[in-house]
């Protein structure tokens, strides 16, 4: 195909190909490019026709793609950023005036401590455009990246797709929370004696403090585990429950009264890293680059870059 073949394609094909490609369901490719199920349906007979090949097989409830469609796909995806990026290069953003809708991704704990001052900002600058918050982990970071449901996310992982970039935002230290009024620090025995609320989006009850612990010939005895930081302060008032999180989750919900933060009485020897990652197609987008530097001055720590 020359390029004067090209003026044949349409371009909407090659976006609900990637999309299929990534849901591997016509239900939810129309839902994430909010048409419908005919639109996607009559697209994908356009594609076989284009392709002359069928492209994607049902097997069961998921629509699998064939090897022909993997080998366009390993080729098509990068041709796609590119065309993103000379695009977004050509084009303005005036904070002031822009409608423009972001999708990011948070960590729970993130979103609980670092969003609010970080909205306060975006509204003043640009009250116009909408923000839609997902919820992301390490696990959930790089799936959410690589089909282009985010944008940019915050979180701890180093597990990102091939063309995503990733900038380290924070280094914090853990923090021990506690709501009792019993005057003085924990000491190490204290600490291993109380009983312990952990959050966990997965209702674990382990975490790298239990290996932490370890290394020191100790353990704890978890007695809750909670899905989110909000509302953690009030579940340990009037207990003698402790908590362990990073530290601007513990400053946040000691500035909403009724627990305080204090210090670990160990050290700890793994260095975790909060970053902020992004998709490399938008990397010189003027609206993407103005929201991530918006991201860094209010969820970045300055003191550990």
């Amino acid at each position: 195909m020359n390029r004067n073949d090209l003026r044949r394609v349409d371009l909407n094909l090659l976006i609900v190909f990637e999309t299929l490609m990534h849901e591997r369901s016509v239900t939810r490719a129309a839902e994430k490019l909010f048409l419908g199920q005919p639109a996607i349906s009559a697209a994908l007979a356009r594609l076989r026709s284009l392709f002359d090949d069928p492209l994607f097989v049902r097997t069961g409830r998921s629509m699998e793609p064939t090897a022909r469609a993997q080998e366009i796909f390993t080729l098509l995806s990068p041709a796609l950023d590119s065309i993103s990026t000379a695009i977004s290069r050509a084009s303005t953003f005036d904070p002031a005036t822009s409608e423009l809708v972001f999708r990011i991704g948070l960590t729970d704990e993130v979103e609980f401590a670092l969003l609010p001052p970080l909205l306060r900002r975006l509204r003043a600058e640009a009250p116009g455009v909408v923000l839609v918050v997902r919820r992301a982990n390490y696990l959930l970071m790089p799936s959410l990246l690589a089909s282009g449901e985010i944008s940019v996310g915050v979180s701890y992982t180093d597990d990102l797709p091939a063309n995503a970039k990733r900038k380290v935002l924070r280094r914090p230290t853990p923090m021990l929370l506690r709501a009792d009024s019993i005057p003085g620090p924990l000491s190490m025995e204290d600490y291993c004696s109380r009983p312990h609320a952990m959050v966990s989006f997965a209702g674990d009850l382990n975490g790298y403090i239990d290996d932490e612990l370890a290394l020191h010939g100790c353990r704890r005895k978890v007695v809750l585990a909670v899905p989110q930081f909000n509302g953690l302060g009030s579940l340990l008032a009037g207990t003698d429950i402790i908590a362990t999180v990073p530290d601007y989750a513990a400053t946040a919900l000691a500035a909403m009264g009724g627990v305080r933060a204090e210090p670990l009485p160990f050290k700890t020897s793994q260095d975790f890293e909060l970053s902020m990652a992004w998709r490399g197609a938008q990397d010189n987008d003027p609206a993407e680059r103005w929201l991530r530097s918006r991201i860094q001055m209010f969820v970045g720590d300055p003191d550990s870059l």
